[in-house]
């Protein structure tokens, strides 16, 4: 999930809030004591299916460093998502900027990542109402973007949930996952689609 920030793509125009709250979940900045369960999700072949390759414990502090830097830098970005009196960390779902040309960059991206055991419980689709929300709400877009290999088909019903749609028009070539992975399908949603 790319991270990195882009000089095209707009900072709020006023500040996101610190969380984002919906009935079941807390969306909030990530804390030193996220990073053992992130660790273990990606980790898992289960949720790492859709991508080249599981993380090592170093690469998924890694991916978290550049995720609180896009925070810091932008005052968006990948939200942990916790399920307050349940679990502290589930995954994440939040805001990114691909790092690579395709014909749709500039972009901004929505994407998530849960841990297996709270798969099937609704809480991507909850948190990436939120998400869409605020976003349309606080930066000057029209359009965001996901996108995923062809075959992520629960990742794809989240994108259809959320309001986004498919054309197979928009498929390409990711340049930045080895060959085997980098057909991927491309969703869109415009402002005024999402609730």
């Amino acid at each position: 999930m790319p991270e990195q920030s882009s000089p095209t793509i707009p900072n709020p125009l006023v500040a996101f809030p610190s969380e984002l709250r919906t009935e079941r979940l807390l969306l909030r900045r990530w804390g030193p004591e996220d990073r053992d369960a992130f660790a273990a999700l990606n980790a898992d072949p289960a949720v790492m299916e859709h991508f080249p390759s599981v993380l090592s414990r170093a690469e998924s502090d890694a991916l978290a460093d550049r995720i609180e830097q896009f925070h810091a830098e932008r005052g968006y970005g990948l939200w942990a998502v916790e399920v307050p009196g349940v679990t502290p960390f589930v995954g994440f779902t939040g805001l990114a900027v691909p790092r690579f040309e395709a014909h749709f960059t500039p972009a901004i991206e929505i994407g998530w990542r849960y841990a297996a055991a709270h798969w099937g419980k609704g809480y991507a689709t909850e948190a990436a109402r939120a998400v869409l929300a605020e976003a349309f709400e606080h930066l000057d877009i029209n359009e965001i973007v996901s996108f995923t290999v062809p075959g992520n088909l629960p990742s794809r019903a989240v994108m259809e949930r959320i309001g986004m749609t498919y054309d197979a028009k928009d498929d390409f070539e990711h340049p930045g996952v080895p060959e085997q992975w980098r057909k991927h399908v491309l969703y869109r949603v415009g402002r005024g689609v999402v609730d």
